[in-house]
């Protein structure tokens, strides 16, 4: 029998592994295998091989027996105990021993609630610089598309951190109007102390830079400290790749001096990286410094490669892996002006202020609690419009939707709406157990999983929680090696993910009453139920901390 938690990602390799028995077998690469995701097909099996692809392997698409056995008893580290395997005709159908799944993975839920990191990530470390917090500017400076790099670099932050990557964060918020309208955003990053010693810090810099200064600082413009040419510099350096050919003289401010500093200071704390191997650790001139990934808006990425290629230039020691991530812009459908950060939260705000009162009354929505939950409400609202399109693309943002409200079962307060219910559940549970009309919850051993046979447990367990770990890994993957670093950056995973989790959930719990009638008759599934929805509960609790959003207890 398997042991361990199961993975989507190991199971697959198993089944193409399978299916392809010699290494000399001839047909296409890739994937055979698919991890089935709809109600529909759920209802007879789990993982599918087209029968186009089985074609392309076995001439007629006929798998011969031995094979078909071999998959049918297929074992191995995160495989999960299946079933049957038959030839249909949409192709070869694998279904697994729900029964047994569903006992093993609800009698061991750390493993799927809060996976360990793995080793390859836990011993790296590196600086993530969000660009559009540098400088003395207020929150209402900043613009959408620097709002979206915020909060894209806030849940890479803690998307890294749960892969066990200790992340510096650059800069440190100056502003106190800034810092109080991230706080109210839910977004964690650091601030400034008030005893700051980065101009201090900046002289060092100016001095280096008169080294390089194309022309005498008494002919540059007014809050310019140099003139230097990057275009000289970089092709005195033929291993850096990526710039815009376009960089040539560049103007120098005290701006770009502080963020420098900053920059400067957190290489200093940054634990070295382990070389990956002896080769590379040979190979490369400082090659375990620490690694930065400079996360920055579109309409500011060409003046980060200047600070990039600055610090390069100015510090020897700098370290050689920076990678850029760049956000694509974001277009405001329904105002003829731009907008603020500021004032679109302040928009959805009101909009989710509004929606309440029609759901629940003015009287009920006036109470001290729901200016919290407006505000939990409204960050959940704008991080799900914000971070659900991939961080590289263009995202339209329509002032006017409707369906931000827990009514929009896409939007960020719908996920925070269905995890009160589950709080609700529990809460309603617990008061009778005290009021003596249920048992109190027996040891997780005693449980009868077999219990549960609606479909919508199923797509709760094979959709929601098996592939929560992998969800994670693949919001953030950072990759570091000798000659650079490469980071994946999938943003939107976790929130695509919470949506149809919380689809699948509100459809089972529509349907579904958990806490039936006191009957002892009925208290099997009545407790394997609410440890299924123990498990969901955690699972929303873990991936809502990747977005610095506190679940919400009610609604």
């Amino acid at each position: 029998m398997a042991t361990g938690r199961f993975g989507v990602g190991e199971t697959l390799g198993a089944l193409n592994a399978a299916l392809r028995p010699k290494p000399s077998s001839s047909g296409p690469g890739g994937s055979v295998w698919f991890k089935e995701n709809s109600p529909r097909n759920l209802r007879s099996r789990d993982f599918l091989a087209p029968r186009g692809a089985l074609q392309a392997l076995f001439g007629e698409g006929q798998v011969p027996k031995d094979i078909l056995d071999e998959v049918a008893a297929l074992e191995g580290p995160g495989v999960p105990p299946i079933q049957k395997c038959t030839q249909t005709q949409a192709g070869l159908a694998l279904q697994l021993e729900r029964p047994t799944v569903f006992e093993q993975v609800l009698s061991s839920l750390q493993g799927y609630v809060a996976p360990q990191p793995t080793s390859s990530t836990s011993e790296r470390s590196i600086i993530l610089d969000c660009v559009s917090l540098h400088g003395p500017k207020g929150p209402d400076a900043l613009s959408l598309s620097q709002l979206r790099a915020v909060l894209v670099a806030d849940h890479l932050a803690q998307a890294l951190r749960t892969q066990g990557v200790t992340v510096y964060q650059v800069p440190a918020v100056q502003d106190p109007g800034l810092r109080d309208f991230l706080q109210q955003l839910k977004v964690n990053w650091p601030s400034a102390s008030e005893t700051s010693s980065a101009p201090e810090s900046t002289v060092a810099l100016k001095e280096v830079l008169r080294d390089h200064a194309a022309v005498p600082t008494e002919d540059l413009p007014p809050g310019v400290v140099c003139k230097v040419s990057l275009k000289e510099f970089l092709e005195q350096q033929p291993d850096l790749e990526g710039f815009d050919p376009n960089l040539d003289i560049c103007l120098v401010t005290e701006d770009q001096l502080g963020a420098l500093t900053e920059l400067q200071e957190a290489a200093q704390h940054c634990p070295r990286n382990l070389p990956l191997s002896h080769s590379e650790a040979e190979s490369s001139v400082g090659g375990a410094a620490c690694s930065v990934v400079h996360v920055v808006s579109c309409e500011e990425a060409f003046q980060q490669q200047k600070v990039d290629l600055l610090w390069r230039l100015v510090d020897a020691s700098a370290p050689s892996r920076q990678k850029h991530l760049v956000c694509g812009p974001v277009k405001v459908v329904g105002s003829p002006t731009p907008l603020s950060a500021p004032q679109y939260y302040r928009l959805r705000h009101s909009q989710m202020r509004e929606a309440s009162v029609l759901k629940y009354g003015v009287d009920f929505v006036q109470d001290e609690n729901w200016n919290e939950i407006i505000e939990a409400l409204t960050s959940a609202a704008v991080k799900f419009e914000m971070l659900s399109t991939a961080h590289r693309s263009q995202m339209s943002l329509d002032l006017e939707e409707t369906s931000i409200s827990t009514k929009g079962t896409k939007s960020g307060a719908f996920v925070m709406y269905n995890c009160a219910r589950l709080a609700t559940l529990f809460d309603g549970y617990q008061r009778g157990v005290e009021q003596g009309l249920y048992p109190a919850f027996p040891d997780v051993s005693e449980l009868d999983f077999s219990l549960l046979r609606e479909e919508g447990e199923w797509l709760l367990l094979f959709n929601g929680i098996i592939p929560f770990p992998e969800v994670l890994s693949q919001s953030a993957q950072l990759h570091v090696s000798s000659p650079g670093i490469r980071i994946t950056a999938n943003t939107e995973a976790v929130c695509k993910f919470l949506v149809h989790l919380s689809m699948d959930f509100s459809s089972y719990y529509n349907r579904v009453h958990i806490l039936g009638e006191p009957q002892p008759h009925l208290f099997g599934q009545m407790f394997a139920r609410l440890q299924l929805m123990r498990a969901v509960q955690e699972v929303f609790h873990g991936a809502l901390a990747t977005l610095h959003l506190p679940p919400l207890s009610q609604i």
